[in-house]
């Protein structure tokens, strides 16, 4: 029956794929706004991380800005129809690169890409395959003909070095890395205490894996923020110059600067980013949870 569904929902995404983007966006808004009733505890949780990230908006105001993250979601989700079946030339239309020459320039190399959970995530990926070969983590999907079709979208333009998350290989990563493939990776999701550091996001402790000045030090590595913003008409990938003095050889202190740099993002697209996340589960000894 999951299969079956899933195949349906591909099936319906893809056809979607040649509606205008503003046909797009209202069945995202639809879908979100049924999707904010009926997913309760991925409202509560976005609730949640949006009184403590923004503890200066009113409860009227959270709520419109969660509802709108929510239908982003969905539109994101429906994008990927497009993300699909798009040629080379309609892709280059769909999805934006501003900083193209920060990726492409062989004088970054080694490179790690910061790539935040914003909504846009999957089209930013994809405009990364279109101009080189990547390396990023992947975490497969429990429903076999999602994670299919998933894959096949990722494996679209450049095929990149994907690397399993459950058992991640770190050599892997640092070979791939040396061998001058940019690593996209996704830094922003709770690991627990026992593999992360306690660094700042809106003034808040957040579990975070120090993962990127670790590896920056072990491959010697650039690194730079790269953010996907989804827009009317499409998504504008924005890749940002490499970090000064980085990593420091303090990995409090970098983990900490990674995440003030996602911040700045969050608060420039707050209703992209992925608030129905966790963010804050783990917390320091004595802290009582939040959810």
């Amino acid at each position: 029956m999951k299969t079956f569904a899933a195949r349906l929902a591909v099936a319906f995404m893809e056809r979607a794929a040649s509606w205008s983007p503003a046909s797009r966006a209202r069945l995202g808004r639809w879908i979100g706004n049924l999707l904010w009733t009926l997913a309760a505890p991925r409202r509560h949780v976005t609730l949640v991380n949006l009184r403590l990230c923004f503890p200066d908006l009113s409860a009227t105001q959270h709520h419109a800005l969660g509802r709108r993250t929510f239908h982003n979601l969905a539109r994101a989700l429906i994008d990927h129809g497009l993300l699909a079946r798009a040629t080379r030339e309609e892709f280059d239309r769909f999805v934006r690169v501003e900083g193209a020459h920060h990726l492409t320039s062989t004088a970054n190399r080694p490179l790690i890409l910061i790539a935040p959970h914003f909504v846009g995530l999957d089209a930013g990926g994809l405009a990364v395959n279109t101009m080189v070969r990547a390396v990023s983590i992947y975490a497969r999907s429990r429903n076999v003909e999602w994670d299919r079709w998933l894959l096949e979208i990722r494996n679209r333009f450049n095929a990149p070095l994907l690397i399993q998350r459950e058992g991640f290989d770190l050599r892997a990563a640092v070979r791939a890395l040396k061998d001058g493939l940019p690593f996209y990776y996704l830094p922003d999701q709770d690991p627990g205490e026992r593999n992360g550091v306690f660094a700042p996001f809106f003034g808040i402790d957040a579990a975070t894996l120090p993962m990127v000045p670790r590896l920056a030090k072990i491959a010697g590595a650039q690194v730079v923020m790269c953010v996907t913003e989804m827009t009317p008409v499409g998504y504008v990938l924005h890749i940002e110059p490499p970090f000064d003095n980085y990593p420091s050889g303090d990995v409090q202190a970098d983990t900490a600067r990674m995440n003030a740099e996602i911040e700045r993002w969050a608060r420039r697209l707050p209703d992209q980013y992925l608030w129905t996340h966790k963010r804050f589960k783990t917390r320091p000894a004595g802290e009582a949870g939040v959810y």
